[in-house]
C-alpha cells in the first residue's frame, strides 16, 4: 500500500495519530516491531503485572547502573506488541493537571496551554463516570477511548479516601476534571471487563475502514532525501525495505526509541553522531536529552483482618479469578485494583499537586512478588515533579541495539528532600481513624525508617521506576537550541519529519502518561490536518491557600 503518512509505533501516540488522519481520508501507514495484542495476559485487567515482563510484549530495556540507586539497574518496560505500552501499562488514566500544560506553553511550546489541549483530552474520551455526582462539563463523552471507574467494592478503598480527608485534605471527585488535589475514585482504561488499550479504541476501528495499514517490522531510520523525511527504512525477516510517505513521517515510538530512530537517522548531537559514524543531517542537541520519569515506592502495611486480595493469591484463587473473567468478564479480573487514589501538595508554596498515590489493597511488587506478611496493602508514592534530568544515547550505530538510558535519579538534592516529605506524609494518612484500625504494623519501610538518613537509605534501595519517561525530543521555539519540535511537532532542522509520543513533553506531567501521550497524537493530527479545535478557557480549582498552607 502506498501511504501518505508513515508513522513508527502503534502506541498511545501513533494509533491515535493514524486513527484521525484515516479518518480524514488520509492513506496511513503504521510500522510496528511486535505483534498481536491478543490473549487473557494483556486482555485480562488483574493480569497486568504479566505482559510487562514477558519477552514478547516489551522490548527489554533497562537503566544503565543509577549512582544515586546504589548502582541499581532498572528496568524501563515499553510495549513491543499492537497497541503499544498501552497494552501492558497499569491502565490508570489521569490527563495531568492544568497548570502541567500551562508550564508547556511557558517553556516555548505555544498552543499547548491547557485551554488549548482540553478540547482533546475531551475527544478523545468516552467518560463513564458521572455516576460519582463529578462534572460531565469538564469531560468528553462521545471518543473512541472508554474512561470507567472501578465498582471499590472493598472497603479500603473507600476508607483510604476517607483518611485522606480526616488528615485533611480535600475530597475530588474528579481529578481529571476542574480538581485534581484531594483523595476520591481512580480512573482507568477499562471497558466492559477489558483492558481498553489504544488497539481496542483506535486501531481496530481505524483498520475497518481501509485505508490505515499495519506493517510488521523493526524500523531502522528514517530515510532523507535532500533534507526531506520520505520514508522510513525497516527490517522484516532479514529483508531491508523502505516504506515510502508521500507527505510526512511521523516517529511516535516511544521516549526511549524515538530519540534513538532520530540519532540513527542523522538527528541529534554531531559529535555524538559521528562517534557513531553517522552522517550528520541536522545538529540538534536536545536529541536525547531532558529525559524525565516518576519514581516512586511501595509503602506497604500489614493488615488487621483479612479484607485484602491476598486471599486470592494463591493457584486456586487466581485460576478461579481468571475462569469468572474469561466466562463473564467480570469479578476481580475485570479490574487493575487501583480504584482509589490521591493528589496532594507537599508544602505550603507548592501551587498545585506534586505527590501521587495510587492505593492497592493487596501488599504486591510490579513483578507480581507478593510481600511475605501475607494479608497487607499498600500505597505507590512518589514527587511528581523531579529536578534530576537524564540521557538517552547510542549503544552503537546497529537499530537491534537498545539505546544507553541513564535516567540520572535522585541526582538532584530537592528530589530526596521532597521524598522525605511523601514518606512521613504517607505515614501520617494510614494513622487517621478510617485506616488506622486495618493497619496492623508498617512492612515497608517499617517502623525503625525514621530519620533522614534511614528515608535516604530505603529510598537508594528500593525506590522504582513508575515506567513514566517522557521528555527525550522536547518542544519548544524553534529557535531554542535543545528543543527537538516545535510547537507544530515538526523535526526542527528536516522537512517532513514529526515527533507524537511522550518524548515532545517539555516536563513530566502530574500522574501517569498514557492520557497525555493519546492527546499528543489526537493533537498533533490537527496540527498535520492544519485544522485546530477551539481553545476552552476554564480555570482549574487551585487551593486558595496554596501559599500558606499544604492541605
Amino acid at each position: 500500500m502506498d501511504a501518505d503518512y508513515v508513522i513508527v509505533g502503534s502506541g498511545s501516540g501513533g494509533a491515535a495519530l493514524g486513527y484521525r488522519l484515516a479518518e480524514a481520508g488520509r492513506k496511513v501507514v503504521i510500522i510496528e516491531h511486535g505483534g498481536t495484542d491478543w490473549g487473557p495476559f494483556i486482555q485480562m485487567p488483574a493480569a497486568l503485572s504479566y505482559p510487562m515482563n514477558m519477552g514478547r510484549y516489551d522490548w527489554g530495556m533497562s537503566t544503565e547502573p543509577e549512582p544515586n540507586l546504589g548502582g541499581r539497574r532498572l528496568v524501563t518496560p515499553r510495549g513491543k506488541v499492537i497497541g503499544g505500552s498501552s497494552s501492558i501499562n497499569g491502565m490508570v488514566y489521569v490527563r495531568g493537571h492544568a497548570r502541567d500544560f500551562d508550564h508547556w506553553a511557558a517553556q516555548g511550546a505555544t498552543g499547548w496551554a491547557y485551554a488549548d489541549v482540553l478540547p482533546y483530552f475531551k475527544r478523545q474520551e468516552n467518560w463513564h463516570g458521572n455516576h460519582d455526582g463529578a462534572d460531565a462539563a469538564w469531560r468528553g463523552h462521545a471518543g473512541p477511548l472508554h474512561v470507567t471507574r472501578g465498582p471499590r467494592k472493598n472497603p479500603l478503598f473507600e476508607h483510604f479516601i476517607a483518611a485522606g480527608a480526616a488528615a485533611g485534605y480535600p475530597v475530588t471527585m474528579d481529578y481529571n476534571g476542574e480538581q485534581q488535589e484531594g483523595f476520591g475514585p481512580m480512573e482507568a482504561t477499562i471497558w466492559k471487563g477489558r483492558r481498553w488499550s489504544v488497539a481496542n479504541a483506535y486501531l481496530r476501528p481505524a483498520l475497518k475502514r481501509g485505508n490505515l495499514q499495519i506493517l510488521r517490522g523493526l524500523a531502522r531510520k528514517v530515510v532523507i532525501e535532500a533534507g526531506r523525511a520520505v520514508g522510513v527504512e525497516y527490517e522484516r525477516d532479514g529483508v531491508i525495505k523502505v516504506a515510502r510517505a508521500r507527505a510526512e513521517v511521523v516517529l511516535s515510538a516511544s521516549s526511549l526509541n524515538t530519540p534513538k530512530l532520530l540519532m540513527l537517522s542523522g538527528i541529534g548531537d554531531a559529535e555524538h553522531l559521528q562517534a557513531h559514524g553517522i552522517e550528520v543531517v541536522a545538529h540538534r542537541p536536545g536529541v536525547g536529552a531532558n529525559l524525565q520519569d516518576h519514581l516512586e515506592i511501595y509503602m506497604q502495611f500489614a493488615a488487621q483482618e483479612p479484607v485484602t486480595l491476598f486471599k486470592y493469591w494463591n493457584l486456586w484463587g487466581k485460576l478461579t479469578v481468571g475462569a469468572q473473567w474469561l466466562f463473564t468478564r467480570s469479578g476481580l479480573g475485570a479490574s487493575n485494583q487501583f480504584e482509589a487514589c490521591g493528589f496532594i501538595r507537599s508544602d505550603a508554596g507548592v501551587e498545585y499537586p506534586d505527590i501521587q498515590y495510587h492505593f492497592l489493597p493487596i501488599a504486591v511488587r510490579y513483578d507480581g512478588k507478593a510481600a511475605a506478611e501475607g494479608h497487607g496493602f499498600q500505597v505507590h508514592t512518589g514527587p511528581m515533579r523531579s529536578k534530576s534530568r537524564g540521557t538517552v544515547t547510542l549503544r552503537s550505530a546497529d537499530p537491534k541495539e537498545n539505546p544507553v538510558i541513564r535516567f540520572n535519579y535522585m541526582s538532584h538534592p530537592d528530589d530526596w528532600a521532597e521524598f522525605r516529605k511523601v514518606v512521613r506524609l504517607t505515614r501520617e494518612i494510614f494513622t487517621q481513624a478510617p485506616m488506622a484500625g486495618h493497619v496492623k504494623h508498617e512492612i515497608q519501610p517499617g517502623a525503625g525508617v525514621q530519620s533522614d538518613a534511614e528515608i535516604d537509605a530505603f529510598i537508594r534501595d528500593h525506590a522504582e521506576s513508575a515506567y513514566h519517561p517522557c521528555g527525550t525530543a522536547r518542544m519548544g521555539r524553534a529557535d531554542d537550541p535543545m528543543a527537538v519540535v516545535d510547537p507544530e511537532a515538526r523535526v526542527i532542522g528536516v522537512e517532513g519529519l514529526r515527533v507524537a509520543d511522550s518524548s515532545i513533553f517539555p516536563r513530566v506531567t502530574n500522574g501517569n502518561l498514557n492520557g497525555p501521550s493519546i492527546m499528543v497524537g489526537e493533537k498533533v493530527a490537527d496540527h498535520i490536518l492544519g485544522r485546530r479545535l477551539a481553545p476552552e478557557n476554564v480555570a482549574p480549582w487551585i487551593n486558595p491557600n496554596w501559599k500558606t498552607s499544604q492541605r
